[in-house]
């Protein structure tokens, strides 16, 4: 039955509705917010230290070795961390999903099995927790808003291994693809690889975060067409100051000279981290919530309820 066109009006004095906005806020600010994020990759792309310099803050080690003669160290395990951080107020409550580096060894089958594994894991933990008699007023929030897939900068195309991967990922989870340390190629190479690596995404059918939907207006759909134009976001992290015309910088410094992290003519983190904090943070939630996590729940709830259909009766 369609639903009948309801006539605007408008208030012939002032009544005061209009501060709910306000009122929201105001809650919103004392709860704060909630957002989880998993980062994958092989080792030794600076997954650690791009976080900490997504967020300006020391929130997870780098495994980098200090020394040349130091052994590797890598993440043997998937690894939560988890910080409140504060700024003018908002609080934001960050978890930091670290992964170990895949496509490390010499049969790296299925080997993205546990990371896909996690992500539904914290969708059935959500779900458990919402079908409780008792629920919690507000259920703790550990579903996987955004994954930051870490892409080797060769230069050349991606690794099989990494079109498996981002499609099994990109079926659970909003998957933002960057390439890695990407000053280790010249702008030209730069350039050219983002375009393979965007022809293959194309080619083997990987949808990739943002989406755009029937909610989105014009100006937000503009806004994800310059985004998907960007991705994969080439970056360089730096927890380090340089001096870079009398200011200090986050940067690398190296035999060529300086890379300025946040100058957008040297990477593209500034983009990165406009896109994940300033433009799309509150999108990464409600995708998560409205998209991936709706399609583990219908599918859950079929389950079961198929499963209720097909039982026995019981004898009277």
């Amino acid at each position: 039955m369609a639903t009948a066109a309801v006539e605007e009006i408008r208030a012939t004095s002032y009544v005061g509705f209009d501060s709910i906005t306000q009122q929201i806020e105001h809650k919103l600010l004392k709860r704060g917010f909630q957002f989880n994020v998993i980062v994958v990759g092989q080792t030794g792309l600076g997954k650690s230290t791009l976080i900490n310099t997504v967020f300006a803050s020391h929130l997870i080690d780098s495994k980098g070795r200090l020394e040349s003669n130091e052994p590797v160290r890598q993440t043997t395990e998937i690894q939560a961390v988890s910080h409140v951080i504060v700024e003018n107020g908002v609080k934001l409550r960050l978890n930091i999903v670290d992964t170990p580096g895949y496509g490390d060894q010499v049969n790296n089958e299925n080997c993205w099995d546990p990371i896909v594994k996690y992500i539904k894991d914290q969708h059935s933990a959500y779900l458990r927790k919402e079908l409780t008699a008792m629920r919690d007023r507000y259920i703790l929030d550990t579903r996987i808003h955004c994954c930051l897939y870490f892409i080797s900068p060769t230069g050349h195309s991606l690794r099989a291994i990494d079109v498996i991967v981002m499609k099994k990922l990109s079926e659970v989870v909003n998957v933002v693809p960057v390439i890695a340390k990407a000053d280790s190629l010249t702008l030209e190479e730069r350039v050219a690889f983002k375009q393979k690596i965007r022809a293959e995404l194309v080619y083997h059918n990987i949808r990739l975060y943002p989406f755009d939907t029937d909610e989105n207006d014009e100006e937000e759909i503009q806004l994800n067409e310059s985004i998907r134009s960007v991705i994969p976001f080439a970056v360089v992290g730096s927890e380090r100051s340089v001096i870079i015309d009398g200011k200090s910088v986050r940067g690398r410094k190296n035999r060529w000279g300086v890379v300025n992290v946040e100058d957008v003519n040297h990477c593209e983190f500034m983009h990165l981290r406009n896109f994940l904090t300033r433009t799309h943070l509150q999108d990464l939630i409600e995708t998560t919530a409205q998209i991936h996590y709706e399609a583990f729940r219908s599918k859950q709830l079929l389950a079961l309820k198929e499963g209720v259909q097909q039982r026995p009766p019981t004898n009277q």
